[in-house]
């Protein structure tokens, strides 16, 4: 069998259980939305600012967390809970009003951590440090939105910021609280992207020092900008096969001790109008399996010997 450092498992070696995301709103825009840097967003997201499955805003941070337990109560045997601020940029606001949110959050009965999602160009100092300073009562994660290294499609995507953004905030996170742990986003399948290109994105997030990946195909969503592209017949989607291949190189490149936190997402069925094949992610994530123990995939195989966590080996087990 061929192996990965999966989220689950860094979860449980670190709280000793499972562990489930309570995805909240911190009532943030982003840059790209409110004039700053653009309008619009990225071409990919979504109304919803990636947040499809949050919680709403109208109510407050405790209710929402109520709610979103609510979502996987029926799963949950004695697991205990992240508070993930999931829409748009949820550092981009007043620092103390955010403050008092994430406060608020952690304070909750059973929530062990908290994870905020935000933009590398929108992490200022003040912001900053006071999210270090969580770091003594609680785990705490930021999840920067990168999606790729290319600066052709950055500038493509409308992401808004130079890569060098991206290095330094990875830096000033670690001298912050070196024990924040730094989540990147990355998609594969952006528009004339090779596997190369993909490849150099996944080597140059570990390069910068980040501890975990979230990777995803790109899915085209109602009423975004790539939609009309789509739509149009100028862009392509990438079929199920050729993002194993992909995929597989990615992670086999991957140091062992980055933790996989995603190897692929799941749009709203509402709004998904391409890959198709991405909605039904328990297929999805079966048939991963499937390929990945036929072709001998495991996390570091270009890197020399894998090491296993602590709490033992996952036989191919996705998150």
């Amino acid at each position: 069998m061929k192996y990965f450092y999966s989220v689950s498992d860094f979860y449980k070696r670190k709280f000793g259980c499972k562990v489930y995301k309570l995805s909240l709103d911190a009532g943030c825009t982003c840059p790209t939305r409110d004039g700053t840097k653009g309008s619009g967003g990225c071409i990919f997201c979504s109304a919803a600012g990636s947040g499809d499955f949050a919680a709403s805003a109208e109510l407050s941070i405790s209710g929402q967390i109520q709610e979103a337990k609510k979502l996987v109560r029926a799963k949950n045997t004695g697991g205990r809970y992240i508070a993930y601020f999931q829409n748009f940029t949820s550092t981009y606001g007043d620092a103390a009003e955010l403050e008092k949110k994430y406060t608020e959050a952690v304070s909750a009965e059973d929530v062990v951590g908290i994870s905020i999602a935000t933009r590398p160009d929108c992490l200022d100092q003040d912001i900053l440090n006071r999210i270090a300073a969580l770091c003594s009562r609680t785990f705490v994660s930021i999840e920067l939105g990168l999606q790729t290294s290319n600066e052709k499609t950055a500038r493509y995507i409308h992401r808004g910021y130079s890569l060098p953004v991206y290095d330094d905030a990875v830096r000033r996170i670690k001298e912050a609280n070196p024990d924040i742990h730094i989540v990147t986003h990355i998609i594969l399948g952006l528009p004339e992207e090779t596997a190369a290109d993909m490849i150099k994105t996944a080597e140059h997030c570990a390069g910068a020092g980040t501890d975990g990946i979230k990777i995803t195909v790109l899915h085209i969503l109602e009423g975004t900008a790539i939609a009309d592209e789509y739509l149009a017949g100028r862009i392509r989607c990438m079929g199920m096969d050729e993002y194993f291949s992909i995929l597989s190189e990615i992670v086999m490149h991957l140091p062992e001790n980055i933790v996989i936190h995603r190897l692929t997402g799941d749009g709203p069925r509402k709004l998904l109008l391409a890959p198709l094949w991405t909605a039904d992610k328990k297929s999805v994530l079966n048939a991963m399996s499937r390929y990945f123990e036929t072709h001998g995939v495991y996390q570091g195989k270009y890197r020399g010997n894998i090491v296993i966590p602590e709490t033992g080996r996952s036989d191919c087990q996705f998150d």
